[in-house]
């Protein structure tokens, strides 16, 4: 704690000097001139000016003389009867050297934005890495998007290439990816070429000029003798990558993180909070469609020469205790997992735990959400045999790496609580006036204090960040108004999150949901205008309003409110017909929980929707709905309250 405390303390007093000595480790081109230049009124963040780098050196070429042999990356397959494979830092360094090549024999050049769209297959994080070798911008898609998400995405983004596979493989299901991108490219014309690399072989279109197969264009470059594609040199605040996410209107918007700053928090983050120690076996079980992926999966560990696991499939497939199969397979030391997997695997029992060892775990972390205590006690016990600290970690797409957490073995844990905000990152609890909320100001006098005013306070409020750490966003794509508005203009000089937070006596964060109208489903930001634009879309719908709901599994479930304008509706179908519209407009992942048909909905006399009236009802508070007077019609509430599903 000592240790920890003292890091706090010089993060806040000289963060300069702090973040230039952890930069120092690293392979520049160039050094900087300056380590941070900063504003967030306009907003402005730039880290490390002047410097020159290329992230895939520092995540490979400065590990092969000592490390070559060393495993880069585990792949452990869907079906557990196919074989796995190993990539050393050496095999990883000449397929990344491959498909650079490939981009720029496709005709990608720096700057580019290459859209990838693959299943969890080592082509997927090699994809990533040959796109930053050469300064093309990744922005990857999950695999569970719809051809019209995608469509968005591309367009937005400008997208002129495409890396994808003929499908994906995951747990029964067989994913035609490459049908869903033909779908999506009628209306995106401007795409130039499709990359396909082949995993199911299931049939697909392939169109002449635009469409090409991965593995013969590794083939043509082979044939050129082209083995080595030297690093494309980087500014350090060149974008690395855009990953779009889900925010309070219905558009999505994507996030760009740049190429040094990132490199070093989501190396210092995954070092400190996972207490990673070289040979390690780290396995983060999320998909690289997500931010976790990206900084857990391939960036993190990989810049730290660290092993990392990738798992094609899902946690209860082909049953329930396959992570725990795999963990024994690989003697995997840390596990990195979201409560919602946590939680639907609890519901299978102990059985599934049976006659595993589980010995060579050391770290347990939780990501995506609050963890619950129950689960946290499940993971404890049963996986962890009480031996394993347990990191809950809190960060977002926007924070590019772990901002608040405790650190394995080193800060005490608390379960539901995040704890405490890792060195470098001054978090401050606000009022909706944005006032800072007494005793909440983590870096006031420029240590880490539990109490700044008082011992055995508490404090409660909206969550923000008062001072820059290294991979913060740096612009939502072609559109620098949305980020100034959505992050920094809430409240004056602070960085809002978005999210609630309870700070106890001991400075332990415990987060407590999004206060703007975003869902947080499974540990993935849906944003509710977006749910309702695309039921909305559906013929006989009139209007909805979309809340979230306590989901058992899920954490957060979604619950629709529809006014629907057909008669005597078949409730059944109806719902069958509108989750198949959300599904085809934005993807399985964002179809409604529940479905409940209303004659109106609860509006001011304005035309504003109470959802705050509606949110209250999803969850079962019928006695707490506040004052209802100021509705164009009261009695829109009571039919509301007696239709509850």
């Amino acid at each position: 704690m000592a240790e920890y405390e003292d890091a706090y303390a010089q993060s806040v007093q000289n963060p300069e000097n702090f973040w230039a000595d952890i930069a120092s480790h690293f392979y520049w081109r160039r050094r900087w001139n300056k380590v941070l230049e900063w504003n967030f009124k306009d907003p402005d963040v730039k880290w490390f000016t002047g410097a020159k780098l290329n992230i895939t050196e520092n995540c490979i070429d400065r590990h092969l003389e000592k490390l070559g042999n060393r495993p880069a990356i585990i792949w452990e397959p869907n079906d557990p009867e196919e074989h796995h494979r190993i990539i050393t830092y050496k095999d990883l360094h000449e397929k990344v050297n491959q498909v650079a090549n490939v981009l720029r024999n496709n005709g990608v050049k720096k700057g580019d934005r290459v859209c990838i769209y693959m299943g969890m297959i080592p082509e997927l994080a090699i994809s990533v890495l040959a796109c930053a070798r050469i300064g093309a911008i990744h922005s990857v898609i999950f695999g569970g998007f719809s051809a019209r998400s995608i469509a968005d995405r591309l367009q937005d983004a400008q997208a002129e290439y495409i890396i994808t596979s003929d499908g994906a493989f995951r747990g029964q299901k067989d994913i035609p990816l490459k049908s869903v991108i033909d779908d999506a490219l009628v209306a995106c014309p401007f795409v130039k070429k499709v990359i396909v690399c082949t995993r199911t072989r299931t049939p697909v279109s392939m169109i002449k000029g635009r469409d090409v197969w991965w593995e013969d264009e590794i083939k043509k470059i082979e044939t050129l003798g082209m083995t080595d594609c030297p690093a494309e040199e980087m500014d350090a605040e060149d974008p690395l990558f855009i990953l779009y996410t889900s925010g309070s209107t219905g558009k999505p918007k994507g996030v760009v993180h740049s190429c040094a700053g990132y490199m070093i928090y989501t190396n210092y983050s995954f070092v400190n909070v996972f207490q990673y120690k070289p040979g390690d076996i780290f396995f983060c079980t999320a998909d690289i469609g997500w931010i976790t992926g990206h900084s857990y999966i391939v960036y993190g560990p990989l810049s730290a020469g660290g092993t990392t696991l990738m798992f094609e499939g899902v946690p209860t497939w082909p049953d329930a205790g396959r992570l725990w199969d795999i963990v024994d397979k690989y003697r995997v030391n840390t596990l990195y997992t979201a409560p919602t997997a946590v939680r639907s695997l609890m519901a299978y029992g102990l059985g599934p735990l049976q006659n595993k060892s589980l010995a060579s775990l050391k770290v347990i972390g939780s990501v995506g959400e609050p963890i619950n205590e129950e689960a946290w006690h499940w993971l404890d016990e049963h996986v962890g045999k009480s031996k394993c600290p347990i990191v809950d970690t809190w960060w977002q797409t926007e924070t590019g790496g772990i901002l608040i957490s405790n650190l394995a073995g080193i800060t005490p844990s608390k379960p539901s609580y995040a704890t405490l905000p890792l060195p470098g990152v001054q978090a401050i609890l606000v009022d909706e006036q944005g006032n800072p909320v007494p005793g909440s100001d983590s870096a006031a006098d420029g240590v880490y204090k539990a109490n700044p005013e008082g011992a055995g306070l508490e404090s409660n409020g909206n969550l923000c960040i008062k001072f820059p750490w290294p991979s913060i966003i740096r612009t939502t794509y072609g559109d620098h108004e949305r980020c100034r508005t959505t992050y920094f203009a809430t409240y004056e000089n602070q960085y809002f999150t978005g999210d609630g937070a309870l700070r106890d006596a001991n400075g332990n964060y415990r987060i407590t949901g999004r206060v703007d109208d975003v869902l947080n489903v499974s540990g993935h930001r849906i944003g509710t205008a977006e749910v309702e634009n695309a039921i909305n879309m559906h013929t006989d719908v009139v209007e909805s309003a979309v809340v979230g709901f306590p989901h058992e599994i899920k954490g957060q479930g979604i619950y629709a409110y529809i006014v629907y304008s057909g008669r005597n509706p078949d409730q059944v179908l109806t719902r069958k017909d509108i989750i198949a519209t959300v599904s085809r407009i934005i993807g399985p992942i964002a179809k409604p929980d529940k479905i409940q048909f209303v004659s109106s909905l609860p509006k001011t006399r304005s035309g504003k929707i109470m959802r705050r009236i509606l949110r209250k009802i999803a969850e079962g508070e019928m006695d707490n709905l506040g004052d209802t007077t100021t509705l164009l019609d009261p009695n829109v509430v009571e039919e509301i309250k007696h239709g509850k599903l």
